[in-house]
């Protein structure tokens, strides 16, 4: 069940980063690195690694990588939140 909820946070987290690039926020022109294609590759290899290790952890019996990875989801989706409601 754990792994199911990892699985599920992770698409929502695909789905946040996918967002954020697509939102042409403002703040993506200071960072032309995060905005480039290489970049968007980048930060979707990190967010799949992440995953993967959150997995693989809970998979080994180690129950703390959900709440971590919850907590991530959780500080992610404020993130997206605030972009795209132009508060930062």
């Amino acid at each position: 069940m754990a792994l199911i909820l990892l699985f599920a946070m992770g698409i929502v987290n695909f789905a946040i980063h996918r967002a954020v690039s697509d939102s042409g926020h403002p703040l993506l022109a200071q960072m032309p690195w995060a905005s480039s294609r290489m970049g968007f590759g980048f930060g979707l290899i990190t967010e799949y690694l992440m995953l993967l290790a959150c997995m693989l952890m809970t998979d080994r019996g180690s129950g703390g990588w959900v709440w971590g990875y919850g907590l991530y989801t959780a500080a992610n989706g404020v993130a997206i939140w605030l972009i795209l409601s132009r508060r930062i």
